[in-house]
């Protein structure tokens, strides 16, 4: 893991084109502004993992519908 120290207005480069920059500090509470490209998908990580879980359950649930489909076609 790199760690970097920035303060308010400076910026991280994330290769050419994604930018992370330091908009506010207040007490343990750091906003940062992201700038990406529409193609890279951004999210905070308990919403990429509630998004990942609910793939998984769908693919699940597909796999069943799959079996129950060939159930019905005997």
């Amino acid at each position: 893991m790199l760690v970097l120290t920035r303060k308010k207005g400076e910026v991280i480069m994330i290769g050419d084109h994604i930018e992370l920059v330091v908009l506010g500090i207040e007490g343990d509470t750091i906003r940062l502004g992201i700038s990406a490209p529409k193609q890279v998908e951004v999210y905070r990580k308990e919403v990429y993992l509630s998004i990942q879980q609910a793939n998984k359950e769908a693919l699940g649930s597909a796999s069943n519908f799959k079996d129950l489909n060939e159930l019905f076609k005997k």
